[in-house]
C-alpha cells in the first residue's frame, strides 16, 4: 500500500497510474498532474494563511493524511512535509469538472466505507484500521464491484501524491539529494498561462 522511494521514482517516470483498467479521469488527473511542475514551498516559507481552492478544511485533512500514509516521513520528510495536500488541490483547481467531481466523490467513498467498517471517517479512525482500508482499496481486483470506485480512487490520489512529492522541494532536495544539477527531461507545454510550467515530466535525470 505504501510506495517505497524507488519504486515513486520508476511510477513518475512511467506516469504515475497503472495503464490497464485505468478510467479515463484517473488519467487525465495524473497527466494534469505532471503539468504542476512548479515546486510546491518547503514549510518554513508556505504562507500561513493558506486556504484550499477546491477542498474543504475536512477534505484538506484526509488528502493530507491519505498522502502521508503513501509516501511516509521516514529518514526523510514525508508527504505532508512537502505539502503535497496543496498540490493536489492546485491539480484538481484546474482539472475539468468531471474529473473533479470523481476524485471527490472518491474522498467521499472512502469516508462512507471508513464508516461502514470501523464507524467513523478516515481520517479519526486507528492507523490499523486506515492500512486496512488501504489496502483493500489498492488490490488491482477489488472484492466487489461497489469497491471499483475505491479503487480507482486509490490509484488517482497515489499518482498526485506520487508526483506532487517528486516535484517539491522537499522531495527534490532531501529525499533524491539535489544538488541543483538535477531536471526533468522531456517536457511539453503547459496549457495553463498562470502558471508558466512545463507540462509532463520524465524520470529525473542529472546534467
Amino acid at each position: 500500500m505504501r510506495v517505497s522511494r524507488r519504486d515513486a521514482l520508476r511510477k513518475l517516470g512511467m506516469g504515475g497510474v497503472a495503464a490497464a483498467a485505468t478510467p479515463s479521469w484517473v488519467e487525465a488527473l495524473g497527466t494534469l498532474a505532471q503539468g504542476h511542475v512548479h515546486p510546491a514551498p518547503t514549510p518554513a516559507t508556505a504562507p500561513a494563511d493558506w486556504t484550499p481552492k477546491v477542498l474543504n478544511a475536512d477534505q484538506d485533512a484526509t488528502v493530507t493524511l491519505l498522502s502521508e500514509l503513501i509516501i511516509p516521513a521516514t529518514d526523510t520528510p514525508g508527504a505532508k512535509a512537502a505539502l503535497v495536500n496543496r498540490f493536489v488541490d492546485a491539480v484538481l483547481e484546474d482539472a475539468d469538472e468531471h474529473e473533479r467531481k470523481e476524485f471527490l466523490r472518491g474522498l467521499e467513498w472512502t469516508n462512507l466505507r471508513s464508516r461502514e467498517q470501523f464507524g467513523t471517517d478516515f481520517k479519526s479512525a486507528t492507523p490499523a484500521q486506515q492500512t486496512e482500508l488501504l489496502t483493500a482499496m489498492s488490490a488491482d481486483k477489488p472484492a466487489t464491484s461497489a469497491d471499483l470506485l475505491g479503487r480507482d480512487f486509490f490509484r488517482a490520489i497515489k499518482s498526485l501524491t506520487i508526483t506532487g512529492y517528486y516535484t517539491s522541494e522537499v522531495g527534490m532536495k532531501q529525499e533524491l539529494g539535489d544538488d541543483g544539477q538535477m531536471f526533468f527531461a522531456e517536457f511539453k507545454g503547459c496549457d495553463h498561462p498562470e502558471h508558466g510550467a512545463p507540462a509532463r515530466a520524465a524520470a529525473p535525470v542529472r546534467k
